[in-house]
């Protein structure tokens, strides 16, 4: 499939003009523009600006508020728990990622859960906060009910993905960013832009059988936790998305388990709430509140190489480290564009000429 390739401030502007005529005001804008473009500059085209139409849709159907009073209530000097007032998850969560940094440069580690949020977008954007800090950061959210359980046909679940993000000396950061299922909801949402099949071990249909339909979740099928069956390990994806849920959902009072308001717009809200809006869950580790920092990172960049250097299986040029794809991606698209697909492209147009921001 064809694409078209925008420079990174082009990109940036225009979706912060969005964001700025929806009501955002201009630094929640451009934080959360900053967050989705983060997205598309680190390769991870199913979470940037191919979603900001269905940020717009979602401020139509007021599930959105533009411009949130976003506050803690309740603490402790550890830990925090934020109401999101419905606001843009790409604009909740780095408030709640700087509350647990604070919290951990006075008292060792922050630990704060988010009610009442939305999709914020990748991972790894609010984890990588901690890195400049010397902290290890942490992130996860609850998302849309896609997923299945291991040995279920029922959706109970979200991709619920995790990151931990921790520093290195010479060698880049550790940055470990990934859904709890065999792949992520947006690269299916790619594969039927590219009218392609998705492989075994990602989706299934209706009645549990194996599935290749990129679209089989509009016909009642679901994505597979990460393993893709008992047999390879699905149980423990499971477990892992299930965890997610838990810290993100029960411990704030956000909506849990298949009562997660879904991302799509046109998709009705589940009749049961339970909580408040999406949950997310972020931990910030000063790491000299274990040992020396200086330490710390030495030994990290003798771990990293020792991994870097480890046989290679035949064809392939070295082991790679949790975060190198995407940081080399990062450094290609920030010189050479970003490149969409002409469907995501001519979308955004269209958001263009409506709120008239020229693209």
């Amino acid at each position: 499939m064809s694409t078209q390739t925008f420079g990174y401030s082009k990109l940036y502007d225009f979706t912060v003009n969005v964001f700025e005529k929806i009501g955002c005001p201009a630094e929640q804008a451009a934080s959360a523009a900053a967050v989705l473009l983060l997205a598309d500059l680190r390769g991870i085209d199913s979470h940037g600006v191919a979603r900001l139409s269905g940020y717009v849709r979602l401020w139509e159907a007021k599930r959105v508020n533009a411009t949130p009073d976003i506050r803690i209530i309740h603490e402790t000097p550890s830990t925090a728990v934020i109401d999101g007032d419905s606001g843009l998850g790409l604009v909740v969560a780095p408030v709640a990622m700087q509350v647990a940094i604070d919290k951990a440069r006075n008292v060792g580690t922050g630990w704060v859960s988010v009610q009442n949020s939305n999709h914020y977008g990748i991972a790894a954007a609010h984890a990588m906060m901690a890195l400049k800090e010397d902290m290890i950061g942490i992130s996860m959210t609850n998302a849309s009910p896609l997923v299945a359980p291991a040995l279920s046909v029922s959706k109970m679940l979200g991709t619920n993905p995790i990151c931990v993000a921790a520093p290195a000396g010479q060698q880049p950061p550790f940055v470990m960013d990934l859904a709890t299922t065999t792949a992520a909801n947006g690269k299916l949402e790619i594969l039927q832009r590219k009218n392609e099949e998705a492989p075994y071990g990602w989706v299934q249909d209706a009645e549990g059988n194996p599935s290749t339909d990129a679209s089989i979740l509009k016909k009642g099928g679901a994505l597979l936790p990460l393993g893709g069956d008992r047999e390879h390990g699905s149980h423990k994806g499971y477990a892992l998305g299930a965890m997610v849920d838990i810290f993100s959902a029960l411990l704030s009072g956000a909506n849990y388990a298949p009562w997660v308001p879904p991302f799509p717009a046109y998709v009705p809200m589940p009749e049961k709430q339970p909580g408040k809006g999406i949950g997310h869950f972020f931990g910030a580790m000063r790491v000299d509140a274990f040992r020396p920092a200086d330490e710390f990172k030495r030994d990290m960049d003798d771990w990293i190489s020792g991994f870097r250097n480890a046989k290679t299986l035949p064809g392939y040029n070295k082991v790679l480290i949790p975060g190198d794809p995407e940081r080399e991606m990062e450094t290609e698209r920030k010189t050479g564009g970003i490149p969409l697909l002409t469907a995501v492209a001519d979308d955004l147009k269209k958001l263009g000429e409506r709120f008239a921001i020229e693209l």
